[in-house]
């Protein structure tokens, strides 16, 4: 039995869940998510505990246990209380604003940068002073922000000599010596 896939979700109390055809629609107050379930996992509803199923012990069907449960309880978990997702720029120079949902970056290249992220990911901005400047995503879908947190760290990976780039706040960056440390 899979140990991730034989576990209940408790439903929140804002929350509800509703099933049609091979589609789980999950609504909340933070947004609506859907996701596509494949016919041979089973999704049952009873006292606002949900809990999923397979039908045998096939390999397909093991795997797709635990991900389905997983899927779903992400977004349980993003309509209720939502993702967030906090990126900071470092190196002399770079810079980050955003007008809507679009982010201009300066990043030490000979042009700007500029992305356009979907309308369900809400975008700001930070420039203190003396402070690295940062950029905070939020949203209810863990899969669309992971992306886009994906897209904007290949603007500028985070190299291991100097840790200059784009990074999550509070990651750890292992650094390298350099050419003087072998001497």
């Amino acid at each position: 039995m899979s140990r991730i896939g034989k576990l209940p979700i408790t439903l929140p109390a804002k929350v509800s869940v509703s099933q049609k055809d091979n589609i789980i629609t999950v609504k909340g107050p933070k947004g609506e998510l859907s996701q596509y379930i494949n016919p041979a996992i089973k999704v049952e509803i009873t006292d606002g505990v949900l809990t999923v199923s397979r039908p045998d012990d096939e390999r397909q069907n093991r795997a797709m246990h635990g991900l389905y449960r997983a899927l779903i309880n992400n977004m349980v978990v993003g309509v209720s209380e939502g993702y967030k997702k906090e990126l900071e720029l470092v190196g002399v120079g770079y810079r980050v604003s955003s007008t809507g949902n679009v982010l201009d970056f300066s990043l030490g290249y000979t042009h700007n940068i500029y992305l356009q992220l979907p309308p369900e990911i809400k975008v700001e901005t930070k420039m203190e002073r003396n402070k690295n400047p940062m950029v905070i995503l939020e949203s209810a879908d863990k899969q669309l922000i992971g992306q886009a947190c994906a897209k904007i760290r290949s603007f500028r990976k985070v190299e291991p000599y100097k840790g200059k780039g784009i990074r999550f706040v509070g990651e750890v960056v292992r650094r390298k010596s350099g050419k003087s440390a072998g001497k």
